[in-house]
């Protein structure tokens, strides 16, 4: 399948930057990638200056110690990469046949949140870059979320997963079901008291992006079927939650 054939692309565009990376092409990945936005997309050119002054002084060694940072950075320049082989497509047919391609949750992030992220204000940059500079980030629910996105392809949705949606945009994951409607979801294993807190900081998160549904999902990991149960909530909801909605589900 096309979808297939495109997701494919993208990890294996992944996997080679990886590469490169380790063989010390970071800051000169960057650079070229600025100088084809500064034509292309100017705010791709900002953000993208932004991150390598962020880095430009790490020596290569120092950034391969900082897993999180690097997987950051493979992440936007890949990201970076499809954005702009689109956005050099001469014609909007062009365009949309690309994002076609792509299975819905890959077609939102690069037709919708991406961009999004690119014009707006970014208001917890700074303080993730920080931590993630600083070792401080974690991934705790990292093992339960790759169950679920192993979970939601078996049974024939797709998922997407990038940095800038969870640590910005409160989305640990965007799933869909067969009907290819794009949800962001959310999972936590946070105490019950604490909940209210975190759901209200989570929803008002995605207003702030224009995300218009989502879903907030506290899990108990003592219970034995909860992978299965959150599977079934989110693809359901995928299909049916109406827009302006943010679901809470324990």
């Amino acid at each position: 399948m096309a979808t297939n054939r495109y997701k494919f692309i993208i990890e294996l565009l992944l996997l080679k930057l990886g590469h490169r990376l380790q063989a010390k092409e970071i800051k000169e990945k960057l650079k070229f990638l600025i100088e084809q936005a500064s034509s292309l997309d100017p705010n791709l050119a900002r953000r993208l200056d932004e991150i390598n002054r962020w880095v430009k002084d790490i020596k290569v060694g120092s950034l391969t110690a900082k897993p999180f940072v690097l997987a950051f950075l493979l992440e936007v320049i890949a990201d970076s990469t499809v954005w702009l082989v689109i956005q050099s497509l001469p014609t909007e047919e062009e365009q949309q046949a690309k994002f076609a391609q792509m299975t819905p949750t890959e077609r939102y992030w690069y037709q919708y949140l991406f961009p999004k992220w690119l014009n707006e204000t970014d208001p917890k940059f700074g303080i993730w870059r920080q931590k993630l500079m600083a070792g401080e980030f974690n991934q705790a629910d990292n093992d339960i979320i790759k169950l679920i996105a192993k979970d939601i392809v078996r049974r024939e949705g797709s998922f997407w997963q990038r940095y800038i949606a969870d640590l910005s945009m409160a989305t640990d994951l965007i799933i869909s079901n067969s009907q290819q409607k794009p949800l962001c979801i959310q999972v936590t294993s946070v105490s019950e008291e604490l909940n209210q807190h975190k759901y209200q900081y989570w929803k008002n998160t995605l207003v702030l992006w224009e995300i218009e549904r989502g879903l907030f999902f506290s899990y108990n990991p003592a219970e034995v079927n909860f992978i299965n149960e959150l599977v079934n909530v989110a693809l359901f909801n995928s299909a049916y939650l109406s827009g302006g909605k943010y679901l809470k589900f324990y």
